[in-house]
């Protein structure tokens, strides 16, 4: 099931790219299992003469987006659209005034991703990699109570990047071990099936050098802490949102841990850390945090609180969990955890087809979100996909089509791809005019002109010209899905498809041939990758 095996991997794999994971690659050469593995067709960045005694940042950014390759081909690397919006809308105003700041030189500017995704994972984690980008758990967004708090983790592994310290771990090591950190990731998401293996390979016989690195570790953690916190408040977030999230998370690992808190073990909470970040602020530290809504208001709140029931209904789709949730009384309060507790249950009963229970539960969060436009924004998604998945296509569309449903078709990545999901699932069985297929086709390829890395985007282009009929502007839309993750061979094989069927459109096959010397070249680079790495 893939929740349990990505829990079962989560704290590796957050512990080996902050802490363990250096020490372990400079006490051990490459495991020749795993190489053997990660080698055969996913290249890994040659360092060639960039790399020194410390990691160089084009070298970085190369290494990040080879590991992001890999991962963005894990079915637990989650793209959904409402939650992949929510996270990047609290990220962008970080990385602005990190840049404002002067946190972020203009060299890591330019040549770093600065991009997060989300993992499908109940553990309460986030994690920075190299090359700038920050994997954020549905645990942990199902586990804060406001936006502040959730920032403040992003916050905080920002300053993990700013500060280059992944690179600066490294700083003593030989030119191979950044081969080696390369291998050993891939290898460990390789390996997820397999626990007890990845176990051995990273904490076998390791423990003393280990514990040789950890107050380095910690002297990077208060950094991250100090510089964290002045991003989150330059970035208008409520500063006590760090001390919140801390304190909250302390003292639920103290009654019940079951493997739950990985942020704690990599991130140790001491109470002088707990202090420290109190009198930056200049709040007692006798005090509980404040409970109030936080930066950005009542509205802020509660859209928020929509995302946490989103995130707890998709972080682990076992039916037990689910039927646990599905089951849940619906509150009758009116207040922001009430409507997270009505959208996880309309969530939950919708995947187990209890479409009554799914009723009762959406009619509660429609009424809690009314007075909030985001939250009912969010809720109008939620009723879409109910739809969807019950059949009710033409419901769909007449919700679509509705004031209501207007509220979605605001031209944001989550809109587009919500939109484009609803007419996708309805062109077999409802007659639709071209014109909103074409005029969906318009929006999604302005954005993917702007955003030629988003697969998700590509991938809903490519269906939508498909229920067009336009099969070889679909072929060259899904190449672009393949090579946006870095899957080369399967972009070249799309495009040659297209290739022979491009007398149906002249202007089609030329991008298409265009496009596809690129590709080919990009695979060649890879293979040569691939060549050096051995």
């Amino acid at each position: 099931m893939p929740t349990s095996r990505t829990a079962a991997i989560a704290p590796l794999l957050t512990t080996l790219l902050t802490t363990v994971l250096t020490t372990v690659l400079l006490a051990l050469p490459a495991p020749q299992p795993v190489m053997a593995q990660v080698t055969n067709g996913s290249a890994l960045p040659a360092l060639g003469d960039e790399a020194g005694d410390e990691l160089s940042v084009p070298a970085e950014a190369r290494l990040g987006e080879r590991i992001m390759q890999q991962l963005r081909r894990d079915p637990d690397v989650v793209d959904d659209p409402l939650l992949v919006e929510y996270i990047e809308r609290l990220w962008s105003p970080l990385l602005a005034a990190a840049k404002a700041r002067g946190d972020v030189p203009e060299d890591l500017a330019q040549h770093l991703a600065w991009q997060t995704f989300v993992v499908r994972d109940r553990t309460i984690n986030a994690f920075a990699l190299p090359g700038g980008h920050v994997g954020v758990h549905m645990g942990l967004v199902a586990m804060t109570s406001t936006r502040d708090e959730l920032a403040s983790v992003l916050a905080h592994e920002l300053s993990h990047v700013s500060q280059r310290h992944i690179a600066r771990m490294m700083s003593s090591s030989r030119r191979s071990s950044m081969l080696a950190l390369a291998t050993t990731v891939l290898g460990i998401m390789a390996l997820s099936r397999s626990p007890d293996a990845a176990q051995a390979l990273v904490f076998g016989g390791q423990a003393v050098a280990i514990q040789g690195q950890l107050n380095f570790s910690r002297d990077m953690e208060r950094e991250a802490d100090r510089i964290g916190s002045g991003i989150l408040q330059a970035a208008g977030y409520d500063g006590i949102g760090m001390v919140g999230m801390f304190e909250r998370m302390a003292s639920a690992s103290r009654l019940t841990d079951s493997n739950a808190f990985p942020y704690l073990r990599s991130h140790p909470l001491t109470g002088e850390r707990i202090a420290d970040a109190r009198n930056r602020l200049g709040v007692d530290a006798a005090a509980a945090p404040t409970q109030t809504a936080g930066s950005g208001g009542a509205s802020a709140l509660w859209l928020h609180a929509a995302m946490q029931g989103r995130a707890r209904a998709l972080m682990d789709l076992r039916d037990a969990t689910q039927q646990q949730l599905a089951s849940q009384a619906l509150p009758t309060t009116r207040e922001p955890a009430s409507l997270a507790t009505a959208s996880a249950v309309a969530l939950a009963a919708t995947r187990l087809k209890l479409w009554g229970r799914a009723d009762l539960a959406l009619a509660r969060a429609r009424e809690l979100a009314a007075p909030h436009e985001s939250a009912s924004r969010a809720v109008v998604v939620l009723r879409l996909d109910t739809l969807i998945a019950r059949g009710d296509l033409s419901g769909a569309i007449a919700l679509l089509q509705s004031l209501e449903g207007a509220r979605i078709d605001d031209g944001s990545r989550a809109g587009m791809l919500e939109v484009a999901q609803v007419l996708i699932a309805a062109r077999p069985q409802v007659p639709l005019a071209d014109e909103p297929l074409r005029r969906q086709v318009d929006a999604l390829q302005v954005w993917v002109s702007g955003h030629p890395e988003d697969a998700g985007a590509w991938d809903h282009l490519s269906q939508l010209q498909r229920a067009r009929g336009q099969t070889l502007a679909a072929l060259r839309a899904d190449a672009e899905a393949h090579a946006a993750v870095g899957d080369w061979q399967g972009a070249a094989d799309r495009l040659r498809a297209g290739q022979r069927q491009s007398a149906q459109d002249p202007i089609e096959g030329a991008v298409i041939d265009a496009r596809l010397k690129v590709v080919e070249q990009r695979r060649r680079q890879q293979l040569q990758d691939e060549r050096r790495g051995e």
